[in-house]
């Protein structure tokens, strides 16, 4: 599961590491957090596709999925393995939950500094009673700002899904782990962007934006060294719980 890949300089480091860990790591089934595949804000099919193309199973995303308007009426599309969060109201384009054959994903927003959304615990309950996902692992996204959030989300579904891994914050945290249920856990994957940066984006634009108060784009610094941040989850072909998870963080240089 890959963190949050930032603009042109991202989708490059993915679509050179990708194909190459999963050969080097035996990779099943790849998810990547696409909100900020297009400049930094939101996607595009032909951003989305780069992605697909380099190996990525499953597309999810978070609070951006709505910034580029063109291409809201992909979400839609039932052969694009691309989702929002499930508990945004059901009228909104898209899904939030797949079953993508081996696996199942289910994406969800928090509501902790996040602004409006349905309450997360009880709509993946409500998905979860129906059978979604039964006889296969089943992936928890979690795009939140909160960490207690997190901790909470996998606390809930432990035993339940076979992991919960938050996203948003673009930092990668060390706390992996598999709770007493079974459950993979992680705050933050992290993501696929600069290191000379603050989250992926210019170091000027956002001091611009703390020192002054005033709105200020934000740029994907799109050239140099880059993280990439991931977590390798390995199931039980059995019980579909996680046996264990590793974090995969690497350095490329565009």
């Amino acid at each position: 599961m890959v963190g949050d890949v930032v603009g042109s300089g991202g989708r490059a480091a993915v679509r050179d590491l990708l194909p190459r860990l999963r050969r080097e790591l035996s990779i099943d089934f790849i998810t990547v957090q696409g909100e900020n595949l297009a400049g930094g804000a939101g996607m595009t099919l032909n951003t989305v596709n780069e992605v697909l193309r380099a190996g990525a199973d499953v597309v999810t995303s978070g609070n951006h999925v709505w910034d580029q308007k063109e291409f809201l009426e992909s979400l839609d599309d039932p052969a694009l393995p691309v989702i929002r969060p499930l508990n945004y109201p059901s009228r909104a384009p898209g899904r939030g939950a797949i079953d993508a054959g081996p696996v199942a994903v289910i994406n969800l927003i928090g509501r902790v500094f996040m602004g409006e959304a349905d309450n997360p615990f009880d709509v993946v309950d409500e998905l979860l009673a129906t059978g979604f996902g039964k006889g296969k692992p089943v992936l928890v996204e979690l795009h939140a700002e909160a960490s207690s959030e997190k901790y909470a989300m996998a606390w809930h579904l432990d035993g339940r899904v076979t992991a919960v891994v938050g996203t948003h914050t673009h930092v990668p945290t060390a706390d992996t782990r598999v709770l007493t249920g079974g459950t993979a856990y992680v705050t933050d994957l992290g993501m696929v962007g600069a290191l000379e940066s603050v989250i992926g984006v210019e170091v000027e634009d956002v001091l611009a934006r703390f020192l002054t108060s005033v709105p200020r784009k934000l740029r994907p610094v799109e050239k140099g060294a880059f993280q990439f941040n991931s977590v390798l989850i390995e199931t039980d072909d059995a019980t579909h719980r996680a046996a264990s998870i590793t974090r995969v963080d690497r350095e490329w240089q565009s």
